[in-house]
């Protein structure tokens, strides 16, 4: 029954990034599932537990695998927001982890390889608060604060390395870090869900042609 849950999980999850939480129907999610209408509602009690249900795996994946009653009720997912919130934080202060001692032991490739698996791991939920930021304005309002600060802590990395000879000078550091973060996020994220043509690309094949461009441009 959990493979239901998970299929129902699944097309909702694309349908939600591709044409919007609030445009999705329970009935687009059966036909994409292949169900009926009534068979979704024996096991979610309606669209926005399905959403909760996409998030809350998002942020921790061994949560499908658990027995559900049904239907899976809201009663699951008190203080969600609050736990996306808490972990986006904490993620944040690991990614800066290695400014502390200026990078002494990290280098670019790593960086680079980490914020590419850190964007491909949270894909889901990041690009649902994205595509949706204004049915769910709370949690856009601190993605955008978290967005912010990535971006700050990949400029801070970048600057340390530039300083440390192992990438080539940047008139405009903080650009480049946008342009690096925004390619790594397209093909961690956006190519697999929300670009213009969806392409089924393995994410350690999007990786590596991330990596050697990104490497081959910057590095010395």
């Amino acid at each position: 029954m959990n493979e239901r849950i998970k299929s129902i999980a699944s097309a909702a999850t694309t349908l939600f990034l591709q044409q919007g939480y609030a445009k999705t129907q329970i009935s687009h999610i059966a036909k994409a599932v292949g169900i009926s209408v009534g068979t979704i509602y024996h096991d979610f009690t309606g669209k926005e537990e399905i959403m909760h249900f996409v998030l809350k795996c998002t942020i921790d994946p061994d949560f499908a695998d658990q027995d559900f009653e049904r239907p899976i009720t809201d009663d699951l997912f008190i203080g969600l927001e609050h736990e996306i919130i808490s972990l986006l934080e904490d993620k944040l202060e690991d990614f800066a982890g290695h400014l502390s001692d200026h990078a002494a032991a990290y280098s670019f490739e790593s960086l680079i390889s980490d914020t590419f698996d850190l964007l491909s791991r949270y894909a889901e939920g990041c690009l649902f608060i994205e595509k949706n930021q204004y049915d769910f304005r709370f949690l856009a309002k601190h993605y955008r604060k978290s967005r912010r600060r990535f971006l700050k802590i990949m400029t801070e990395y970048i600057m340390v390395f530039i300083e440390n000879g192992a990438l080539r000078p940047l008139e405009h550091i903080d650009l480049s870090a946008s342009l690096i973060v925004q390619l790594l996020s397209w093909w961690a994220m956006g190519i697999r869900y929300s670009s213009f043509e969806t392409q089924h690309i393995p994410p350690a094949l999007a990786k590596s042609i991330c990596m050697d461009n990104i490497l081959t441009a910057y590095q010395l």
